[in-house]
């Protein structure tokens, strides 16, 4: 279920999803210094600061303009991590329909259905989503990757340095056993085997996006010019905006800080906050598609809260092809 956008007025005071409460204190600091500097007419310690607004114009322009291409930059991280999660889902989903339905391993014991070589190796690729999830977000996945394993898996899992890489060869292994034994053709594993390095491919992209940030001079530069432009801003208006001065550096400010705010934020796209992707119902939308692959086992308790459903149908529909 997709929730219903706000309307406008709602939508111009909500604080979910916002970076007000990011840069409340600045923007707060910044507007008293305003307010003050309107109460002293321009006055510092007896000297008449006079600025004229023209180079405000200039370098606000020139400000606006870097901040655009940094915000643009941090977009297309956020974009690009969100395609290879595209593919991660796409993958998890093509490589349990091949595990189902190409090759010839004996059927799964209604007794025990997780002796079925085929519902391990499903179970592994929905332990691998949530350890992705985890190692991206540099939290503990133990919890959440256990129940899908077996006790020697679990202990394998808990002593490789990455995990992810440890599930993706225990697959990998079942593979080749399954070729040799003759349950699945040369041609079929071969495909099977690309679903992995596919796998493999994205996760290494998702890496390379969380560990090559945007170079932090660069970021520093736009954090230092912004601040000292909007602290600044009202020796310059003053004289032309008089008692209005702080409400019009409230709005620059908020302008300015709450870009780099916003750029500081999507340019990590795999933390835990509204603007960061919902990895969390990337994960579940995987386990329940896994899940229903392998009969509808718990898929009632694998549906994403209704939250999280939100925040991932109200992305772009262009993702909807890739997953």
């Amino acid at each position: 279920m997709v929730l219903e956008r706000p309307n406008a007025l709602k939508l111009f005071f909500t604080m979910r999803g916002s970076v007000l409460p990011r840069i409340a204190p600045t923007l707060a600091t910044c507007t008293g210094l305003a307010a003050v500097i309107t109460l002293s007419h321009g006055f510092f310690f007896h000297w008449k600061v006079t600025l004229t607004p023209v180079p405000f114009s200039l370098i606000g322009l020139a400000l606006a303009i870097f901040l655009g291409f940094r915000n643009s930059a941090a977009y297309e991280r956020f974009w690009e991590a969100r395609k290879l999660w595209g593919e991660i889902v796409y993958r998890s989903r093509t490589l349990a329909r091949q595990v189902l339905c190409l090759s010839n391993l004996p059927a799964k014991c209604a007794a025990a259905p997780q002796e079925d070589p085929r519902t391990r190796m499903i179970r592994r690729t929905i332990a691998y989503a949530h350890a992705l999830r985890h190692q991206l977000r540099d939290s503990d996945a133990q919890d959440d990757v256990a129940k899908w394993l077996t006790p020697d898996e679990r202990l394998g899992f808990r002593q490789s340095r990455r995990g992810t890489e440890y599930l993706l060869r225990r697959n990998a292994g079942d593979l080749g056993s399954w070729l040799r034994e003759g349950h699945v053709c040369a041609p079929i594993a071969a495909e099977m085997d690309r679903s992995l390095a596919v796998l493999a491919a994205a996760q290494a992209g998702c890496e390379r996006i969380k560990s090559t940030p945007i170079p932090f001079a660069y970021t520093l530069l736009l954090h230092r010019t912004a601040y000292v432009y909007c602290f600044l801003l009202p020796f310059g208006l003053i004289d032309v905006t008089g008692f209005m001065t702080p409400f019009v550096v409230a709005i620059v400010a908020y302008t300015f800080f709450g870009l780099d705010a916003v750029g500081d934020e999507i340019e990590h796209p795999f933390g835990p906050s509204p603007q960061h992707l919902p990895l969390d119902s990337l994960c579940q939308s995987i386990e329940s598609d896994l899940l229903e692959a392998l009969d509808g086992q718990d898929i009632a308790s694998s549906v994403p809260p209704q939250d999280d459903l939100h925040r991932l149908h109200a992305l772009p529909t262009a993702v909807a092809g890739e997953g």
